[in-house]
């Protein structure tokens, strides 16, 4: 049987030098201490544990501990344990690394678009949420699992997904990935092993994930938007295109719903070319002055992927997101998934699932859309009363708006914000390389500000808007 003393030490990297015992753990502990691998006020394991541990006698320990007290290398105190001294930093060998140090950032505000406000994080309900889920997990959650996620989560995101989204999901058909980007990924291999070419996207998108597409070895043709949203009908033109991106509840960046005709012509082609859709449904859960639009997917489950997330309704930390597979296509997405890919952290899935079988979920969403949309009414009255020839676009939904500007604008108003401390980004930084020019905006995110901010942060972009 173990001594119980044993389990109370600390673990100390040590490798003995010298020819004595005592004077080589001395060094080596001294050595530590110079190079700066124990900082100072780093409480060492007790004598008898780090005798333990490297196999001498206690006394060997205690005496070396002794002796660098005595040297000024360590300090003991009844009931505080010996612990590396407090000593003066030594000067810098080379001034140049002191201006190595990268400038610390300006102080100021963001209005970038596709973050949520992460200082309004549930941390009382998750931890509640945590400690149901970890005190009711088998020892079998430890071990690895499913590589489609934690059959608990799979199970609530379909009945959740289900009746607020209008997807048709069944647990068989969910695989839990580590957020949109993580699920775009693995959609892009699948097809590049199906030996698509293209995946087609919208002509106004994150570039970042055109790259990701782009870096699984598809090429991305752009369908061109207008005021009913991405020009679907014009899928059959492109020939080599496979599969198609889109945001039909709301388009990233514009804002605009996909008219349902173009929803219908959307599945049409799916449908009549053997291709897929891949619908990110990123903020699908906040919408305003709108009836809700149903997930594209209800309308065909064999042609559409479906991929959601919880970084815009919880927090991005989460890196939790779902794929809702069309059937023939989940085998295909594990085998991606491969063996250094196996699965998401499995006590988050289990604490997100409870969060949902709790109601705490909707709960959130719900606070958070009538905070987000009294956001949203401030923005639209503060620009009314002081840049009023502004125009607003997109804000039916969501977490973020379009701001009309003047012609040949965009680049100086976002140059001037920058000037005040306000980050801020135009409709341009989201344009596809081959989609022609448009108009001059901002698209501002409302979401991403803290309650204590936003106040600021509004005040800031009015004075530079002209």
């Amino acid at each position: 049987m173990t001594d119980s003393w044993a389990t109370f030490g600390t673990d100390l990297h040590l490798e003995l030098a010298g020819t004595g015992l005592r004077s080589g753990l001395m060094e080596s502990l001294r050595e530590a201490v110079r190079s700066g691998r124990l900082a100072p006020g780093t409480r060492l394991p007790s004598s008898r544990a780090l005798a333990a541990d490297l196999g001498v006698a206690r006394n060997t320990v205690a005496d070396a501990y002794a002796e660098l007290v005595a040297e000024g290398w360590l300090t003991a105190r009844q009931g505080s344990g010996t612990r590396v001294a407090q000593r003066s930093a030594p000067r810098r060998a080379d001034p140049v690394a002191a201006h190595a140090r990268p400038a610390r950032p300006r102080t100021g505000h963001s209005l970038k678009a596709g973050s949520p406000d992460v200082s309004s994080f549930p941390r009382t309900a998750w931890l509640r949420a945590s400690r149901k889920a970890l005190t009711a997990a088998p020892d079998e959650v430890f071990d690895y699992g499913d590589p489609r996620g934690r059959v608990e989560l799979r199970t609530v995101l379909a009945e959740y997904l289900a009746r607020s989204r209008g997807v048709y999901a069944d647990p068989e058909r969910i695989v839990i990935c580590s957020g949109f980007v993580h699920g775009l990924m693995l959609t892009g291999t699948v097809l590049r092993g199906r030996r698509v070419r293209e995946l087609a996207v919208e002509s106004y998108g994150l570039d970042l994930h055109r790259d990701l597409i782009t870096g699984t070895g598809l090429a991305t043709p752009c369908l061109e938007l207008d005021h009913l949203g991405s020009r679907t009908g014009e899928l059959a033109a492109l020939r080599g295109t496979g599969a198609v991106l889109l945001t039909p509840a709301h388009q990233f960046p514009t804002g605009i719903p996909l008219h349902p005709d173009r929803r219908a012509a959307a599945v049409d082609w799916a449908r009549s070319s053997g291709g897929l859709i891949l619908e990110d449904d990123y903020d699908g859960e906040f919408r305003y002055d709108r009836q809700p639009v149903g997930a594209l997917q209800g309308l065909d489950p064999e042609r559409v992927v479906y991929l959601g997330t919880a970084s815009k309704s919880l927090a991005p930390a989460l890196r939790l997101g779902w794929m809702v597979l069309p059937r023939g296509l989940v085998a295909e997405v594990v085998a991606a998934k491969g063996p250094s890919d196996r699965m998401s952290g499995t006590l988050d899935q289990l604490t997100l699932a409870e969060f949902i079988a709790s109601g705490a979920y909707d709960r959130h969403v719900r606070s958070m859309r009538l905070r987000y949309r009294r956001r949203r009414d401030q923005l639209v009255t503060a620009l009314a009363e002081r840049a009023p020839g502004t125009e607003v676009s997109g804000i039916a939904a969501g977490l973020h708006a379009v701001l009309e500007l003047p012609p040949g604008t965009e680049r100086s108003v976002i140059q001037a914000a920058a000037f005040q401390g306000l980050r801020l980004e135009g409709l341009a930084a989201y344009r596809h390389p081959d989609a022609p020019v448009g108009r001059d905006a901002l698209v501002i995110g409302y979401g991403s500000p803290s309650e204590s901010g936003w106040a600021g942060a509004l005040d800031a972009l009015c004075r530079v808007l002209p």
